[in-house]
């Protein structure tokens, strides 16, 4: 069984036993989180699709960690005119683990 579930405003398959990495969710290592913004749930080939959402369907899941994700560079440059300029950023990403689709 599968689900679709929007985290953060953002669509993820999820799985019970998978590991998802999301922007960075309130709480601490080791709390739990529902999260009941469900598209679309797979159960065997018995497909339901919301209408926005599917009632009555949660996703429980446990917070593994906070991290950063790999570092971006941004470089712009315009020829001939000695405009160079360089940025980079770090994306806060939390990782989740999926206990259940209830």
């Amino acid at each position: 069984m599968y689900a679709i579930v929007e985290i953060a405003g953002q669509q993820f398959k999820a799985e019970a036993g998978k590991k998802l990495y999301v922007h960075r969710l309130e709480g601490n290592e080791g709390d739990k989180v529902a999260f009941d913004r469900v598209l679309l749930t797979d159960n065997n080939g018995s497909v339901q699709v919301g209408t926005p959402v599917v009632s009555g369907v949660k996703v429980n899941a446990t917070i593994v960690q906070h991290l950063k994700d790999d570092k971006v560079i941004i470089y712009k440059k315009k020829r001939r005119k000695t405009y160079e300029k360089t940025q980079g950023h770090r994306q806060s990403l939390t990782q989740i683990s999926i206990d259940s689709i209830n």
